[in-house]
């Protein structure tokens, strides 16, 4: 009889939680802000970043298996956006690891903020829910170690210095 119970009640609390979680506001996976700004100048959700026309592109990485596939928007949109066209990103990671980016990296054909591999959202333990990737398989100079470094994945928040 108790764990009749015990279930009930553990069926009725799910069932809160739940209704609870659906009046959510959207999870803002990126923020970007100018150094020294108190506040980001923008917050992205996965809806935001899916409206900025994403890219997708097929390639190899040093950390996966065989040709993947990528979807994201370029940082070169991001900066636009942001009116920046010099100086440096400093990417940081959920963990508060960070790397900088100059801004020269943000062209077209460039990196991403992939929010997609092969198809699917990223989770964190798999180097989700952002990744900073670059197409190394088009451009050679794309296949350093300088490059690789800079490819921070479980990105959340960038902050741009001048």
């Amino acid at each position: 009889m108790m764990s009749r119970a015990a279930a009930l009640a553990a069926l009725v609390v799910m069932t809160c939680a739940a209704a609870v979680f659906a009046g959510e506001e959207p999870r803002v996976l990126l923020s970007v802000r100018m150094d020294g700004a108190a506040e980001p100048s923008a917050r992205y959700t996965i809806e935001d970043l899916r409206a900025l026309d994403p890219v997708t592109f097929e390639t190899e990485t040093i950390w996966t298996t065989g040709p993947q596939q990528f979807t994201g928007v370029p940082l070169a949109v991001l900066m636009a956006r942001m009116g920046v066209s010099g100086g440096l990103m400093v990417a940081h990671a959920v963990n508060d690891y960070s790397v900088d980016i100059p801004v020269s990296d943000a062209v077209e054909g460039g990196p991403i903020v992939a929010f997609e591999r092969n198809g699917a959202e990223m989770s964190l333990r798999n180097k989700g829910p952002l990744w900073v990737v670059y197409p190394y398989d088009s451009n050679p100079a794309y296949r350093t170690e300088e490059v690789y470094s800079r490819s921070i994945w479980q990105l959340d928040r960038i902050v741009i210095q001048p």
